[in-house]
């Protein structure tokens, strides 16, 4: 689990679209990973549509965005096509990379427990190295605090 200072760990995931993005592939630009759980749920909805609509200014400070989710391909495109995102996605069907940045948990929901990814954010800088994590992220506000802090970089 990569923790502030920490090197990001890399990887290659396929995204809407049907291209494949490879993060060490990114550098010299900082990149936003924001783990959320499922497409089309309220909640990861408003957060798709809040990373999009600052998709510009995160593109003007040198930076790119993408979200990260167990959903399909296929899925990830209906995603996009119905609320018209701007931000890319990334496929991680079997579950490696949410493992590897620590993000694939225990949750409680009306008693039970499960598996599922837990909505965090890493800001990676522009030598791969993690520069801040946000976990158990609040939707409200939370594209806009990380926009700030891509901003002090």
């Amino acid at each position: 689990m990569p923790e502030t200072g920490h090197p990001a760990p890399d990887f290659t995931l396929p995204r809407d679209g049907g291209m494949s993005v490879t993060l060490s592939g990114l550098r010299p630009a900082p990149v936003v990973l924001y783990f959320y759980p499922k497409d089309d749920t309220s909640g990861c909805t408003k957060e798709a549509l809040s990373f999009s609509a600052l998709l510009p200014e995160f593109e003007a400070a040198g930076a790119r965005v993408f979200g990260i989710s167990r959903d399909s391909v296929a899925r990830h495109d209906k995603f996009v096509a119905k609320h018209a995102l701007s931000v890319p996605l990334l496929s991680d069907e079997d579950g490696s990379v949410c493992n590897a940045y620590g993000t694939w948990t225990e949750k409680k929901m009306y008693g039970k427990t499960y598996m599922g990814i837990e909505r965090s954010t890493f800001l990676i800088d522009s030598s791969g190295t993690v520069a801040q994590v946000w976990r158990k992220v609040r939707v409200a506000g939370h594209a806009e605090d990380v926009l700030e802090a891509l901003r002090a970089l």
